[in-house]
This record gives C-alpha cells, structure tokens and sequence, in this order.
C-alpha cells in the first residue's frame, strides 16, 4: 500500500513561496488501477514525481508497504519496484530497443524476453529489437517503448504521468488496450496514471481529483466519474474545479 501523510511541496519563484502540494493525505491501495485527474496547475505531476523520488517534499511523508522512503532517492525507490513514465519519453541516440530493455530489466535479458515485451505494448518485435531510440520513432511508439521497459522491470508501482500527450488516435486506442492488460490483478501492481482522458477514466479503479494541492473527491468511478465528466475541468479547460 502507498500512504501519503500531509504530503507538502512548495517552490520559490520570483522571490515568491508557491505552496503546490498542501497537507495532502492519501492511501492507495495494492492492485489498483488509480488516475489522478483536476485542472492544470493542480499538483497532479508533481505530486507524481514526488511519489517517484524525483522531487523531494518540503513536509510529510511517503510510506510504501510499512516502509517510510520518504528520504530515500529515486534509485532506491526504483529498486523497491517503484518505475516512472514521463509525459515525453526520452530519446537515446545509439542505444538500442533491446539495450534500452536490458538495462531496465536489470538482468541478462534473452531476445526471446525482450520480443515478448514488445509484443505486451503492441508492437513487432522484429521491426523494433533493434531500432535506435531516437527521433526516428513516433510518440507513439516511444510512448509504447517506455511502457515496455516497465513491464520488464516488473515494478510493482508503476507511474504514468498524462501518457496520451503527444501520441494519435490510433496510439491512444493502442495505450487503453495495454493498460487494461496491465491491470491484470494477477500481475499484483499497482498503477498511477496522471490524466484528463475520459476512456483512461473510465477503466479506473479508483479516480482521485485534485485540485490547488489537495484531494477534492475520490472514490469509485462509478462514484466520481458521473460527477466529473462534461464539467470544465474534465476537459483541461479551467483552473478551479465546479461545485
């Protein structure tokens, strides 16, 4: 279970303290499928990417499974099987698919395994295994890259922060199936998505809002989705939440 206690996070600009997590507390449990969704500026990444290590919180605490990583590093928590995917995956120039795999499963991984990946996100191994991470690659398939890594790396809390940017219908059609994979409950992982997009809510376990730092709703999407979907800040388009 992953346990945020009066979580805070504040950042200097212009001479200014901007407070963007504010005394948050939240308990998700195992073998969820979790998005995270509100208006812009409401702390979704980077309450993501404090949850990831890569940010450090200014005040409270992140407990996973009884263990406080609160000051732990962003390696150590990747290595209690805590994996991350940005909203625009990095590019690798001379660095393979399949190198790029080994080094996230963190093993000597086989091309008969690394194939296996590939096929898990959609995609022909054989035209993939040995392309360049590099910008002769669509979002899509960068996006469908990444989350492959992550499957090799069989975390056990798995991040994904807004995955639909940047990728076309067809992709975004591809990215539904494999999370619906994903949240397979025999695999026993937990995953966090940061998104706006009404079919990713609608495969929800639980949806959590989040709105100026803090948790305005959760609950079930049966419970929350009814409630969310049509208002403004469903669709991104505003910067407090209605009602």
């Amino acid at each position: 279970m992953l346990e945020l206690k009066h979580l805070a996070f504040s950042a200097e600009e212009e001479n200014q303290k901007n407070e963007i997590i504010r005394d948050l507390n939240l308990k998700i449990e195992d073998n969820q499928f979790v998005v995270i969704t509100g208006p812009n500026g409401g702390g979704k990444s980077t309450l993501a990417r404090l949850i990831a290590g890569i940010v450090k919180n200014t005040a409270g605490q992140i407990i996973l499974d009884d263990v406080d990583i609160t000051d732990k590093s962003i390696t150590e928590r990747a290595r209690m099987g805590i994996g991350f995917a940005f909203q625009q995956p990095v590019r690798f120039k001379g660095l393979t698919v399949f190198d790029l795999l080994k080094i996230a499963s963190g093993k000597k991984l086989n091309i008969t395994e690394a194939c296996e990946y590939l096929s898990e996100v959609g995609l022909c191994a054989k035209d993939y295994i040995n392309r360049e991470v590099n910008a002769s690659l669509s979002g899509g398939e960068l996006k469908r890259i990444e989350i492959a890594t992550v499957l090799a790396r069989d975390v056990k809390l798995a991040l994904f922060d807004e995955p639909e940017a940047g990728i076309d219908l067809w992709s975004f059609q591809n990215l539904i199936r494999i999370f619906e994979n994903m949240r397979n409950p025999e695999t026993h992982r937990t995953i966090i998505v940061i998104s706006h997009q009404e079919r990713i809510l609608n495969i929800a376990d639980r949806i959590i809002v989040l709105a100026d730092g803090q948790v305005l709703k959760e609950g079930t999407r049966e419970e929350i989705l009814p409630e969310i979907i049509g208002t403004r800040y469903a669709l991104n388009a505003c910067q407090k939440l209605e009602g």
